[in-house]
This record gives structure tokens, sequence and C-alpha cells, in this order.
């Protein structure tokens, strides 16, 4: 299947410059194609993965991916939908913020040489501002930049000349790689349109206008619900798994509506279309299983963290559900718990009763501690505890750092220790 045909199928073409032009240069030639990102934080998060995993579908099939890291136009700030301006961040914090999702990259798109990663700071960095206004600045009406959504919708509240011009510098980046590099395919997100447009309009009044240059963008991932992609009550869904641990990360997938799984599945695995459709069967006929939702899970998870944070995830999982919390290791409670209501406690020995009571305050009062107790309602890294008389020994499991208090069915409580 042409790979335009497949990116149809998964929902994951929302405008092309040439649609049919495009379709045939992919089966005459593996073309270079690019996706740039601007180093405004240390890490994506899932909403960042959009468009690269459409670069990663042409990386599979043998295509020449571009990763474009902004170091030039990060340190400037684009025009974003917000009413003001971007905080501008020092050159040491773009420079760290480049690294980390160099890094990033790498760890999504391999070493293997089967892709690059630009930086426009190397070329940007090098025009001087007559260069900038002889060479490019005069490709560019002022009436239409205007007319540029992202900008047209600043009008009003104002934009900087800086932030105006990011666009120019956007036409730069794409020009660019066609002529260095033979870049000539760009992919972004819907709200890049005009941008790409531009860089392909200045391809053709350097290169003339039977320059083959295309543009491609992706729909705007919106939930069932109608609110946006990849946030959650704690905030942005990371790619680093110190903002975002694996079993969070794996947590949100996996919870994801049966609205939404497949349109996930299409998107953000490279399952075949016959598995997808299996599972699509057995999202209308047997919901409750959740299957889809489990196989979205660990396959995104797979590919951001790899194979061993799916079994962690897993794993967790099991252990939270069923309560036998003890097969845990201290990184996995860590991890599984971090969410839970947790509190400090000092690693000194204490009857339970005292200790559920005054230390952690998990029970409101001493004789509602002893009737959960007794009722069996309470269990201690796993175990269920019967006896008022039980003294809990901070230091006995998860190398002395947690205790773990289960009380009902559902609610943890994460004691952590001094």
């Amino acid at each position: 299947m042409n790979i335009i045909d497949d990116l149809k199928w998964r929902g994951a073409i929302n405008q092309q410059t040439d649609a049919e032009g495009l379709k045939e240069i992919v089966k005459e030639k593996k073309i270079g194609l690019y996706a740039g990102i601007d180093p405004t934080g240390d890490s994506m998060h899932v909403g960042h993965l959009i468009p690269f995993m459409i670069l990663k579908r042409f990386q599979l099939a043998g295509y020449r991916p571009y990763i474009l890291i902004g170091g030039a136009t990060g340190s400037i700030g684009d025009p974003s939908g917000k009413k003001s301006e971007r905080t501008l961040q020092t050159m040491e914090q773009v420079e760290h913020n480049q690294q980390c999702l160099t890094k990033q990259m790498e760890g999504l798109f391999g070493k293997d040489g089967s892709f690059n990663i630009v930086n426009n700071y190397d070329w940007l960095s090098k025009l001087s501002l007559i260069d900038f206004l002889r060479d490019y600045g005069k490709s560019f009406n002022v009436n239409t930049m205007l007319n540029k959504e992202i900008v047209s919708s600043r009008l009003e509240t104002g934009i900087s000349y800086t932030e105006f011009t990011y666009q120019i510098l956007q036409g730069i980046d794409f020009a660019n790689l066609f002529k260095a590099h033979d870049v000539q395919l760009e992919i972004g997100g819907s709200d890049q349109w005009g941008n790409i447009t531009g860089g392909i309009e200045l391809i053709h009044k350097l290169h003339g206008s039977d320059a083959k240059a295309f543009g491609l963008t992706i729909p705007l991932m919106l939930k069932a619900d109608g609110t946006k992609f990849g946030k959650t009550e704690g905030g942005a869904v990371w790619l680093d798994p110190e903002k975002t641990s694996p079993y969070e990360f794996y947590q949100f997938w996996i919870n994801t509506d049966d609205r939404d799984v497949i349109k996930y599945l299409k998107y953000f695995t490279f399952l075949s279309h016959e598995e997808i459709e299996d599972l699509a069967d057995k999202v209308k006929n047997e919901p409750y299983k959740r299957e889809a939702q489990r196989r979205l899970a660990e396959a995104v998870t797979e590919f951001v963290h790899g194979k061993d944070a799916v079994l962690e995830a897993e794993n967790i999982t099991k252990a939270l559900f069923s309560g036998d919390i003890k097969q845990l290791t201290t990184s996995e409670v860590e991890q599984g718990l971090k969410n839970m209501p947790s509190m400090e406690v000092t690693n000194e020995k204490k009857n339970i009763i005292e200790w559920l009571c005054d230390d952690t305050k998990i029970e409101p009062s001493r004789r509602q501690a002893r009737e959960d107790v007794k009722n069996g309602a309470v269990r201690i890294n796993g175990d269920k505890v019967t006896d008022v008389d039980f003294v809990i020994d901070p230091n006995a499991y998860f190398d002395g750092k947690f205790v773990v208090v289960r009380r009902g069915k559902k609610r943890y409580f994460l004691a952590k220790v001094k």
C-alpha cells in the first residue's frame, strides 16, 4: 500500500498542498522529509508525538526523515495561539533543552543512521540582517503574512516584529533543507499550514515554480468528549520518565475511552490494519475486556520507554488491582503510588492503632482504627492485619523507604519513611 494511502486510512492527513503530486513522488523515490520542534522545554509530551509518528512511518518505509530542532527559532519564540508573547529563554536554557530533545529523538528513531537531526541555528545564525532582508524579506508579502491565521488572531492584542517574522524563518528552514539535503516534504500540525505554504512559495521563488516541494498537515487531535488530547488532571503526559513515570504513561493509554481507542491505535501504533480491525470488533462486541486499550498501552509504552517499562507497568497494575503488592520493587512502589495520598513517618516501630491515627492520620480516630483493623479492612504492605496489638516496623519492607497501607478495597496510602 502506498504510504499516503496508509496515512489516510489512519486518519493522519488534514491538508496537502498537492495530494496527487506527493502521492506520485513517494512512488518514484525515497524522498527526504522533515518535521520540526523548538526547544522551548526539556521534554516532549504526547501531543508532540503526533507529527513525529508520521515521520517514523516514513522512516520504517525506507524514506529519509530529518528532525529539525529549532535552536534559533526556539530562542525567539513562535506566535502561539495564546494572546501574549512568549517569554524569551536564555541561550543556555535553549541549549540544555536541545540536548534533552535530541536524546529523546534518538530513543524514538534509533541511532542506525536512518534519520538525521539538524539544528536551524547552524544556518540562521550566519545570516546578517542585510542578507535576511535582501535574500528572503523581498520574497514575503506583508499582506499575505498578516492573513496567516496564527498572525491574524493576534492583531487585536498585538504581536511583536520578532514573532511576526517567525514564518519567514520557518520558510528559510524548508528552503535550506530542500537545497542542502533534497528534503521535499514538510510535515506539521494544522496550525502550521500557513508557515508550510510560505516555505514552499519561497522554494518556488528561489528555484523555480517547477521545484517539487510539498506540505502535509495532520488533524487537530481531540478526544471524543471534545477536550484536548494529551491532557490529564495532573497536567501534560511527558515522555521524560522523571516527569511522567512509565507506569503513569501506561495508565494514560490504558484509560482511553472506547470511542477514542481505535483512532489512537491507528495513529500511535505500528500495528497492522488487520490487527487494528480485529481490535475494533472486540471494542464493539466485548468492550468490557478492554483488549484494545491494553494493546494500545503496551505498544506506545514500548515505543517510548522500551519492553522492560511495559513489563514493569503491567506488574504494578496487576499488583495494585489484586492488592498483592509485596511482589513490587521499591522503584515500582514509588511509581505506582506516586499520586496516592502520602505522608512522612519516622522509622520508629509503633502500635498499628497509634500509627494509623496519630502518625499518619489515615484513620480519623483510634476507635475507627480499631474497628477497621478488627474487621480486616486494613492491609500493611499487602498483608491483612486484624490484631490491634500489631506493631508496624517501617524498616521491614521496600528497603525501609515506604510503608504501603490499603484501607478498604481500593484506597491506598503511601507512608514515606524519613
